[in-house]
Formats: C-alpha cells, sequence, structure tokens
C-alpha cells in the first residue's frame, strides 16, 4: 500500500508530515522518500494485522502504543541493520509527534516508546555574510518587498519556524515592546524579544503594504499571499528559494537555515546556552546543545585562521 490509497484524515496526515519534511525542516530528495517508503512500510504492517484496517476511512487517531509495539516487534523479526531499524522507527516517531504538535491526533503512541537513538547530524546554516547578501538584495518597495524583507529579518531576529511565522496575526507582533508572541509546538505560548530593526520593517509592511492585499476582506493574518490570503509552508518556501536564488546564494536555502543560523550565530556571539533554549522553544537543552558543535566548530576554524603556530 502506498500513501495514495490512504484516506480522510489520515492521508491529510500523511501529506501535511510530508510537506512539512521538505518545505520546513528542507530534508533532501533522498531523505524524503525515505521517510516516505518507511511510512508505507507502517501501513502495509497494519492494513495486514488490524481486521479492516484497511477499509476504514483511516485515522491516525486509532493508533495506541501498543500497536507501535507490535510493529517495532515485526520490525525486530526481520534482519535489518541496527541503523536501517532505528531510522524506520525514527521515522514512526517522528510522524506521530508531528500529528500530535499540529492537533491531529490527542495523544502521542509513540510517547512513551523506547526507540534507539541516531546519531545527530550537525544542521547547517547560513553565515553572517550569507544572511546579509539575501537581506541586503530586496531594495524594492513593492508589497512583497515589504512582505519578504519583513518575514526574512522576522524569523531570524526571533528564530521562529515557519509554522510559526505563518500563523502569526497582527495582534501577535507589539510594535512598542519589539516583541512577538508565537504559538509554538503542542500549543506552547511564548513571548519573544525581537530587535528594533525586524519591528521598523513589520510596521513598514504593516502600514504600506499590507493593507493593499487585504481588498476591504477582515483576514488576520499578518502574512498574505497575492490573495489576501494567510501565506502557507509551501507559498514561504517558494518565496525563500527565488530570493535567494536572486541574491546570487550558490545552494538551496530553505526556512529551517535562518533558524539553526539564529541559534547558531547567537551562541557563537555568546548567549547562554538555556537562553537560546528558551527562544527556540525547546522543551529539552539537549536538543539545543547540537548548535554548541557548530559554535565550537567556529572557534576552531578562527582559532586555527589566527593562532601563527596553528
Amino acid at each position: 500500500m502506498n500513501s495514495q490509497n490512504i484516506r480522510g484524515k489520515a492521508f491529510i496526515g500523511l501529506t501535511l508530515f510530508l510537506s512539512y519534511l521538505k518545505v520546513e525542516r528542507g530534508v533532501s530528495t533522498n531523505t524524503l522518500d525515505a521517510y516516505r517508503s518507511d511510512i508505507s512500510q507502517l501501513i502495509t504492517f497494519y492494513s495486514k494485522t488490524i481486521p479492516d484496517f484497511s477499509e476504514k476511512d483511516w485515522d491516525w487517531s486509532e493508533i495506541g502504543p501498543k500497536d507501535i509495539k507490535d510493529y517495532i516487534f515485526n520490525l525486530n523479526q526481520n534482519q535489518y541493520s541496527v541503523s536501517t531499524k532505528a531510522r524506520k522507527i525514527a521515522s514512526t516517531n517522528s510522524l506521530f509527534k508531528f500529528l500530535f504538535d499540529e492537533n491531529e491526533i490527542q495523544t502521542d503512541p509513540c510517547e512513551h516508546i523506547s526507540t534507539p537513538k541516531l546519531p545527530r547530524t550537525l544542521p547547517s546554516i547560513l553565515s553572517e555574510d550569507e544572511i546579509n547578501t539575501l537581506f541586503d538584495s530586496i531594495k524594492g518597495t513593492k508589497i512583497d518587498d515589504l512582505r519578504d524583507r519583513a518575514m526574512f529579518e522576522l524569523m531570524y531576529a526571533s528564530g521562529i519556524r515557519v509554522s510559526e511565522l505563518i500563523s502569526c496575526d497582527t495582534d501577535s507582533i507589539d510594535i512598542d515592546q519589539n516583541s512577538i508572541r508565537v504559538i509554538g509546538k503542542g500549543s506552547k505560548e511564548r513571548m519573544l524579544p525581537i530587535h528594533s530593526g525586524a519591528t521598523n520593517l513589520v510596521a513598514e509592511y504593516i502600514t504600506d503594504g499590507r493593507p493593499a492585499r487585504l481588498n476591504g476582506s477582515s483576514e488576520k493574518a499578518l502574512f498574505l499571499n497575492k490573495n489576501g490570503k494567510r501565506l502557507t509552508r509551501q507559498g514561504f518556501w517558494l518565496i525563500l528559494n527565488r530570493r535567494s536564488s536572486k541574491a546570487g546564494l550558490t545552494r538551496e536555502v530553505n526556512p529551517h537555515l535562518l533558524r539553526h543560523s539564529f541559534a547558531t550565530h547567537l551562541l557563537k556571539g555568546g548567549a547562554p546556552l538555556r537562553h537560546v533554549q528558551e527562544l527556540l522553544g525547546h522543551s529539552d537543552i539537549s536538543t539545543t546543545q547540537i548548535y554548541t558543535h557548530l559554535s565550537n566548530d567556529h572557534l576552531r576554524q578562527e582559532y586555527n585562521k589566527a593562532h601563527p603556530r596553528s
């Protein structure tokens, strides 16, 4: 069974997950194919082991912890390598964590399931020069120029996820206090400081750009597309790709690169790890610690360049 055979809420949930991986996480085509293959295997297993499962109007909330354990037991019966089995379990865990964070399911069946730990790869980042090149390339005064400058600067100023950015309404930002209120994973709210440069660009967009897109509607979304509707993940991704290409950046730039760059540059500048964790909305500081490796790598490179005996 493949993803085309799933119906109802399950199809919507799976489509959202794959879109999230591609657009927000910026995973490679090969990685996306691996996720799709792993989840298809999960679906095939349940269609064979749960009576009439494939005939139902699928809903991921029907899967419980016992079902996850049965699937892992099945993987153990097959002679997969340790890394392959760990990846398949990690794919399952990522799917259900995403569905829970997006309120597609009310409980995460993988929450208390022990899963093998895969080695973490260091996230890619944009250098400060690349950030400046991208931002400085948007010079016009058209509506899209005002919006895109404000969006990019706001993301890099706050480290918010693209899903948090597009969920912002006009009352999410406090111009006077230089702060923004965002609703993160698990519907957790946090108030974040932003620098005045970002605030000024958002204020300029709200005053001089956004009204022309409303066409008399009462849309509350802060960032609007050409039709005056809330910008989508996919829409933001396309805008970022187009802008980075025009700026002359030679690699594909995805939304999460701005978030990774925010965290790494803050740590490089001396910000405490705990503060960066709070800004990013990480529940576990170990998730934030990966950025210290990037920061330390930078220090090592600078040391090797500067030390006369290196």
